[in-house]
């Protein structure tokens, strides 16, 4: 009986894994895969069993969880098993999830000690860094990370681990801010496959789900505009009876709040009382101590804002308090001066200090130079200093904030630049998006900020502001507009979310429901429609009202009780009513599943956007190089049954400086030193691999090892993503030819519309093609 038993297990076996290797009836092989809770294929591929279990998740698949540790700690449960791999070829690892699971755990693959990817912000991420929303609903998503050559190389198969832990907070400066306990069991792990394709298909006849009904929200409706406008006045109501000075952040919200008709703040003489004994604290608190000119821990980032939000408050209310400015104060010396030398004394401190330390990512650098050097500079002008720039000479720092002029980097001790990344550094693409390492995503939302520099300009609040400003924020929105793409709410209603997998600062997935403008902590959905009244933005904002999604987006923003979000939405009620005023635009966002397909390139920012009939590409081919060339690329490929992202190597062609970096064996964060060092004996699988950098324009100061937007950054990319060749030509002045292989002979240019009958093509500076292949070809 025995002997029966262990043929039909034998013969069992034999079959399901000969049915892995063969079941891709898409043409697309794998080496091997295993079905994780199933007994047979665990057996197979000699699983072990760390703490773990089995469930029957989505579809009523079979999967294993990993288990929170009994006792509180970081790590949690683990298994391992046995899989092929090619010894000679690049391989792949791809995941299974299923896209409903929402957890905020991380897992990763360890082959021997050494760990598949960093923790934070590595060009390889580990297996899963968790997410916020279901990550596609009632569908699978695959996961697909590269192995190192050095790991796979004359192996026929390799035993992994896959390990959890707990979440991580990557601002977190102690070990107790930076990695909590594991307190949950993970998400369902499904399938794991080996192949040596960086586009990896699921084979035709696994199971996948399908899109959830296209149905809008019935609710909640305009009533919540009535609860945004009473907290907004018991903020107000709380502020104007305060017997403690105002912060910084308190004054700007009430100088702002005089101005709008429905608040209690509206003309309210307590306001301009409280504002002005707010200022005069401030400075006495100052005088004590001047680092608070550049580090006021009441603004959200201390080094950024300076006493720009103070100056803010005293530009919109100086009329009505110009006459207390020549007024005695005491400066907590016993010693008199004037309020207007009180206050210039103060601005001026600031925007010197702001001057000399300005930010180089973007979001940050718009955030410095408004409040940092602009508003105190609008302090200095309307107290009369002699020591205020101009109009013009203020208003270059907000230029070169949102790519008007070239960045020209901090100011020196003279006040003159220092060209810190030469003297042609743009904070924006030309084509409008925020230009770091790469495409940004979160943070290169930067509409909120963008507006604010704008309304910064107004001469009065309610006048039109400085033009150029107006139609670059206009451009910039525009370019967001295409990294929006159809995706159901939480609750699986209708809705767009705006894209950040291929964001190389991002690590939280998805992202928000987003149409004009993410909702943020400092604006909202309507911001920059109100502002710019763009008819396709105004088409943006309608289809997000026909959606259901404004008033919902709002009642979620309004479940953060801090007073950012409540300064936020100050202006929300106003937007609204204009924006409901527009006539029918009739355009909607480009992603839209019933618009018409194109290409949106950005070859400064190394990045693509396709719709291309019922399929969604983005890819960053400038992949979170930060030191040098590494030739990868990130991919996030979204059908209406699956969704994929992949990280693949891709061809670069680069000029060359002739000197390298090594990858540093950092597990936890890939730059500055690697970050907190973890309590295990792990070691970064990719560590040692020596990668060429890019030669640097003369001017340039650079040291082996520094990050560098340019010391990465190619002349050319180019991906093979299976039925996909996307050939960009990232140089200004440089061609490329792309040889086009014989399978793709026939296929399509989806920039051009064009069939391609050549064996060449030549791609010109500052452009892409997009060669597509069907399934039939």
């Amino acid at each position: 009986m025995r002997f029966v038993c262990k043929l039909i297990f034998v013969s069992l076996a034999l079959f399901f894994s000969q049915s892995e290797v063969s079941a891709q009836s898409t043409g697309h092989s794998y080496l091997d895969q295993i079905e994780f809770g199933n007994t047979i294929s665990e057996n197979t591929h000699q699983f072990t069993d760390g703490g773990s279990r089995i469930v029957h998740g989505g579809l009523n698949e079979p999967a294993r969880i990993l288990l929170a540790p009994v006792t509180p700690s970081w790590s949690g449960g683990k298994m391992s098993f046995v899989i092929k791999v090619d010894p000679d070829k690049q391989n792949y690892i791809t995941t299974r999830f299923w896209g409903n699971d929402v957890n905020h755990n991380l897992l990763y693959f360890v082959c021997g000690d050494k760990m598949i990817g960093s923790r934070h912000l590595g060009d390889v991420d580990l297996l899963d860094l968790g997410s916020d929303f279901p990550f596609y609903n009632d569908r699978f998503f695959y996961k697909t990370s590269p192995l190192p050559l050095s790991l796979t190389k004359g192996k026929t198969e390799l035993r992994f681990e896959i390990r959890s832990q707990g979440p991580i907070w990557g601002y977190g400066t102690n070990w107790e801010q930076y990695q909590k306990d594991m307190k949950e069991v993970t998400r369902g792990i499904y399938k794991v496959y080996t192949h040596t394709d960086g586009c990896f298909y699921p084979a035709q006849e696994e199971k996948q789900g399908i899109p959830p009904a296209e149905v809008k929200r019935k609710g909640p409706g305009a009533e919540v505009l009535e609860r945004v406008k009473s907290r907004v006045n018991d903020e107000i109501n709380k502020l104007r009876k305060s017997t403690s000075p105002l912060n910084q952040m308190q004054m700007q919200f009430l100088a702002k709040a005089y101005w709008i008709k429905w608040t209690y703040a509206y003309k309210d003489k307590e306001v301009l009382y409280q504002v002005l004994n707010a200022l005069d604290e401030l400075y006495v608190a100052f005088k004590s101590n001047p680092n608070l000119a550049y580090n006021d821990r009441a603004t959200p980032n201390p080094d950024w804002f300076g006493f720009g939000p103070s100056a803010c408050a005293v530009n919109l209310l100086y009329d009505e308090i110009k006459k207390k400015m020549d007024d005695k104060i005491d400066d907590g010396f016993g010693h008199k001066v004037s309020r207007r030398e009180a206050l210039t004394d103060m601005f001026l401190t600031s925007r010197k200090m702001n001057q000399k330390t300005r930010r180089q990512y973007t979001n940050q650098t718009m955030i410095k130079d408004l409040y940092g050097i602009y508003y105190c500079n609008k302090g200095l002008q309307v107290l009369g200093s002699d020591s205020a720039f101009t109009e013009p000479e203020a208003l270059r720092y907000l230029y070169e904030a949102v790519g008007l002029q070239p960045w020209l980097g901090s100011d020196g001790v003279d006040g003159k630049p220092t060209f810190s990344q030469g003297k042609n550094y743009w904070q924006l693409t030309e084509k409008g998006l925020t230009k770091e390492l790469g495409f940004v995503g979160n943070y290169g939302e930067v509409i909120d900020w963008c507006v604010e520099i704008y309304d910064a300009t107004r001469p009065k609040p309610g006048m039109p502001g400085d033009e150029k400003i107006k139609n670059q924020i206009d451009r910039i929105a525009l370019a967001r507009s295409y990294f929006r793409y159809p995706m159901p709410d939480d609750d699986k209603f209708k809705a767009m979310r705006q894209e950040v997998v291929v964001g190389w600062r991002d690590t939280h997935y998805p992202g928000d429901v987003t149409y004009a403008q993410r909702p943020s902590w400092d604006g909202g959905p309507l911001q920059i429609v109100a502002a710019a009244l763009n008819p396709k933005l105004i088409g943006f904002a309608q289809q997000m009202l026909n959606d259901n999604q404004f008033f919902y987006t709002l009642e979620q923003r309004m479940k953060d009780n801090g007073f950012r979000v409540t300064h936020g939405l100050l202006p929300v009620p106003e937007q609204y009513e204009i924006v409901k005023a527009q006539k029918p635009s009739g355009y909607k966002l480009p992603m839209t599943w019933d618009q018409s397909d194109f290409v949106f390139s950005d070859e400064e920012d190394g990045v693509i956007a396709i719709k291309n009939g019922q399929e969604i590409v983005y890819a960053s081919l400038y992949w979170r190089a930060r030191n040098a060339v590494n030739n990868l690329g990130r991919v996030h490929a979204i059908t209406p049954n699956y969704d994929r992202v992949s990280t693949v190597y891709i061809e670069e062609k680069f000029d060359s400086s002739g000197l390298f970096y090594s990858v540093p064996d950092y597990t936890n964060m890939a730059f500055g030193n690697g970050g907190l060092k973890y309590p295990d004996s792990l070691h970064l699988a990719h560590a040692g691999e020596k990668l060429a950098i890019a030669k640097m324009p003369s001017g340039i100061t650079y040291k082996t090892g520094q990050e560098h937007p340019l010391a990465g950054r190619a002349n050319f990319y180019k991906m093979q993503f299976g039925h996909y060749i996307i050939a960009m030509n990232a140089s200004k002045d440089k061609t490329f030819a792309l040889t086009v292989p014989d399978d793709f002979a026939g296929a399509v240019n989806l920039v051009t519309g064009e069939k391609v009958n050549k064996k060449t093509i030549t791609v010109s500076a500052t452009s892409t093609v997009v060669l597509y292949k069907n399934n039939n070809q």
